[in-house]
């Protein structure tokens, strides 16, 4: 049994998707593992008029359908319930706070978990309601779900709010990529390896790309999704995480604010896009209808809720600069859109070529060396070389090969991204989590972006679902001698 300390997480927003499809079964597996305390409590809270019962045979049918192995035990179930209560109150009146104020009361000395699952307008309210009905105590934390606003001032706004009742230290703003198993090992792979720390730079390395692909559209969520656009909903957040994870350099310890202190640093150096680079260094894009896993689909404009005004972004591509000693002149490509040929997302660093080849070309296959991290769907580490093709041919002939990095071919259920960060979260451990300068540095980088977009009139580029996004996006990269690597 882990010895974490006994705690109470309340979920706000406990109704939601989110709730329902991630953190309930990240919950019932840290549960399962043996990582949650046996005092420990899950308190969902939402409007819906349930009551416990009912929502625990809502979470056992969820669980049910839309577990893809046999992680779900009956046994475990029928215990995990045990440790879970509904409430149904509005978020919005501080009485209604009463019901969740007597159930904490039973366990005075549960550490306090605040998840606000919830809409971003309502995290100040939460928060105001939970001071102001004294449940805020010294140990309690609150744990914020992006988006954080939709650009700076909106961002400051919130947490501002949040800031009132929550010392910084206590909030934990998280980025699920974060959590991945694979994200967290560019970490292990950079800095416990001394095969590629002296090469981890622009002497070595000639550029790096990160791909964040989605198959789908928007599933119901145009009226959200139209608000924020791709440059919001990914590029500020997820690749810009993954891109300070790869760039940035060695913290001084893995504990406290060595790893978000290097990360801030990485998004200070973003060299500013604007003026004449807007068009040349960013593309916006726009699926229309197309074909989607031999399926015929509509296109962004033609989603339920559409509007055909609308010139939200869904794919984006960027070639971005990080003006520092260790990066200057490697470009790192971002690419992120919906109804994309298919999902996946990965980061693949390429090394510079040798600087005189002594093979015969003669077309053969001599090719830069490559490493590639898949995040999803399947998550995986390769690196590509180069070898020689066996035989008697004449001449030396190359292939380029994979060597796969990945050890653990039979290890358990690898946990979800969710799995680990609620567990950091219960550990008190916020070195995965976004500090607020982080997040506002990075509005402030890409906000230059989206008002030069405003200002320049840039339309957005259309292009056919079920593709790699517009072809100004292949423009962008091959413009600089390079392409999107396809494997």
């Amino acid at each position: 049994m882990d010895s974490n300390k006994a705690c109470d997480i309340i979920i706000f927003g406990g109704h939601g998707d989110l709730a329902l499809r991630k953190l309930m079964p990240a919950l019932y597996h840290l549960f399962q593992d043996g990582h949650l305390c046996k005092e420990s409590r899950i308190i969902a809270v939402s409007r819906e008029k349930l009551d416990t019962a009912q929502y625990c045979g809502l979470i056992a049918e969820k669980f049910q359908t839309n577990f893809k192995d046999d992680s779900f035990d009956v046994d475990v179930f029928e215990n995990f319930k045990t440790k879970l209560f509904y409430l149904s109150i509005d978020l919005t009146s501080k009485d209604a706070y009463a019901g969740l104020s007597e159930i904490l009361k039973e366990c005075p000395q549960n550490e306090r978990i605040n998840y606000l699952s919830t809409a971003p307008s309502l995290f100040g309210t939460i928060c105001k309601h939970l001071y102001e009905s004294e449940l805020i105590l010294p140990t309690s934390r609150v744990v914020l779900e992006k988006p954080i606003g939709n650009d700076l001032q909106s961002s400051q706004i919130i947490n501002n709010q949040v800031a009132e009742y929550f010392k910084e230290s206590a909030i934990f703003r998280i980025d699920h990529y974060l959590g991945k198993d694979t994200v967290q090992n560019i970490l292990a792979l950079r800095f416990s390896n001394m095969l590629f720390a002296p090469i981890w730079n622009a002497q070595y390395i000639d550029h790096i790309q990160i791909t964040v692909a989605e198959s789908v559209g928007l599933e119901g969520r145009w009226s959200y999704y139209n608000d924020y656009g791709a440059m919001r909903d990914m590029v500020q957040n997820h690749l810009l995480q993954l891109l300070c994870l790869i760039t940035m350099e060695p913290p001084s310890t893995l504990k406290g604010d060595s790893v978000r202190d290097e990360k801030l640093k990485v998004i200070r150096s973003l060299r500013c896009i604007e003026g004449e680079d807007l068009r040349l260094k960013t593309v916006r894009g726009q699926y229309a209808s197309g074909v989607s896993n031999k399926e015929a689909v509509p296109g962004y404009l033609e989603e339920d809720g559409g509007n055909v005004n609308s010139d939200t972004e869904t794919f984006v591509a960027i070639r971005a600069d990080i003006d520092n000693w260790r990066w200057n002149g490697v470009p790192v490509y971002l690419r992120t859109g919906k109804r994309m040929r298919q999902r996946y997302s990965e980061v693949v660093i390429n090394f510079k070529d040798v600087p005189h080849s002594i093979f015969p070309k003669g077309g053969e296959c001599i090719d830069s060396n490559k490493l590639v991290i898949r995040l999803q769907p399947e998550e995986s580490i390769s690196l590509f070389i180069m070898n020689k093709v066996p035989g008697l041919n004449e001449g030396m002939r190359l292939e380029q090969v994979e060597l796969d990095l990945n050890i653990q071919k039979d290890a358990p259920r690898s946990p979800d991204a969710y799995e680990h960060l609620l567990l950091d979260v219960v550990r008190n451990n916020p070195t995965l989590f976004m500090r607020r300068d982080e997040v506002e540095a990075a509005w402030v980088w890409a906000d230059k972006i989206l008002d030069g977009w405003k200002e320049q009139k840039v339309k957005t580029k259309p292009y056919t679902a079920g593709t790699d996004g517009p072809a100004a996006s292949i423009a962008l990269i091959e413009r600089d001698g390079r392409s999107w690597y396809e494997k």
